[in-house]
């Protein structure tokens, strides 16, 4: 049997063992916690709203001028060059045929047919005998044999459109598009009109000397000046132009060239669009 001491001894090291313990313990209980509080997420009961970008803004493109190059009195002498130069540069032009001069000789009907043939190439109307052959003043004051001359041409090659001009006046008969140069003319474009016929005059020319055959004008200017009519708004419909040459100025190589040089400075104007006649405001109505 052990003794009082040994049990006395006994009590007194488990006293300190409990109150070692609680030394311990009490402290970290009363150490303040941290706690991380969970994200409040608010609703609305109505739209849920999302975090989108900023709308990325779009570059406006800038409306092309458009430009028509327009030839008339072809088939003849200077037609060949104007097609060779056309085919080259590879630009949209229209040509305003003479009915009777594709059938004046061999090679004008030869000349016909590469036209015909001829990409980026649109064909109208100049009527059958260009005006009785130049007597403007008489052929105008008779509407019916106006009508009659130009449905010829149009018959006799068979043309794809009803676009026509009128040799030796600036007339114009487009929808509700009207103008005329002189009044004299006036019953026999309305007639044309009447007819079913579209009539396109021209906003600039490009002018040549009668005598010496050959343009009056240079190939920057010529440029130069349709930067201005533009500019001005000189044109019959707002961006819009219809500039007219003649086939029979390019025979000679200085001609050609200058032709060949006023193309070139066109294609690298971005601002403008070279195309084919049937594509003018109302032509389609």
């Amino acid at each position: 049997m052990e003794s009082s001491d040994d049990e006395g001894e006994s009590a007194t090291a488990t006293f300190a063992k409990v109150f070692f313990a609680l030394f311990i313990f009490i402290p970290a209980c009363n150490k303040p916690q941290k706690f991380i509080q969970a994200p409040v997420i608010v609703k609305d009961s109505a739209v849920t709203e999302k975090k989108t970008s900023p709308p990325v803004a779009k570059t406006k493109k800038s409306k092309k001028k458009k430009l028509y190059i327009t030839f008339d009195d072809g088939p003849n002498r200077g037609t060949k060059n104007v097609l060779h130069i056309i085919k080259d540069e590879g630009v949209p032009v229209t040509f305003f045929v003479v009915g009777e001069h594709v059938f004046a000789s061999k090679g004008q009907q030869q000349m016909w047919d590469s036209l015909k043939m001829a990409q980026h190439i649109e064909i109208c109307n100049h009527s059958y005998t260009h005006g009785w052959h130049n007597d403007f003043a008489d052929f105008y004051q008779s509407p019916d044999s106006v009508v009659k001359d130009f449905q010829r041409t149009q018959d006799s090659l068979q043309l794809t459109n009803n676009i026509v001009r009128t040799p030796g006046r600036n007339i114009w008969r487009i929808d509700s598009l009207k103008y005329t140069d002189l009044k004299k003319s006036a019953a026999a474009a309305d007639s044309l009109q009447k007819a079913g016929f579209v009539v396109m005059g021209w906003d600039l020319e490009w002018h040549y000397d009668h005598k010496t055959m050959s343009v009056t004008t240079d190939a920057e200017k010529l440029v130069q000046q349709i930067d201005s009519i533009f500019t001005k708004g000189r044109t019959k419909q707002p961006d819009h132009l219809v500039l007219l040459a003649h086939d029979q100025v390019y025979v000679k190589s200085t001609d050609s060239l200058q032709l060949r040089q006023f193309l070139q400075l066109l294609k690298k104007r971005e601002e403008y669009e070279l195309t084919v006649v049937t594509d003018y405001l109302g032509t389609k109505n």
